[in-house]
């Protein structure tokens, strides 16, 4: 299992548009992802209504794990795309 932080840079947080490019990233891997937010709740990051849910704003520190055989590199992959849209 890998996991790491991030804390989101993109003003407005994850709104839909960066939130349906996330759900398109994630699914490219065959790794169980799962975002977590501030207060805990965590969503499979698949699933692009849930990840809304979670209401994570600019400044909000988020919890990413990942959990499955190309573990590494769907993770690296996740924390180079949180890096470059949010």
């Amino acid at each position: 299992m890998k996991e790491f932080k991030y804390t989101i840079t993109d003003p407005v947080g994850i709104h839909a548009r960066p939130a349906g490019l996330l759900v398109k990233e994630v699914k490219k891997h065959a790794s169980a992802i799962k975002i977590a937010n501030k207060d805990g709740k965590s969503a499979d990051a698949k699933k692009l209504l849930a990840l809304m849910g979670l209401g994570i704003r600019q400044g909000d520190e988020i919890t990413v794990t990942v959990e499955g055989d190309d573990e590494a590199e769907a993770a690296a992959a996740i924390e180079a795309f949180l890096k470059a849209n949010l």
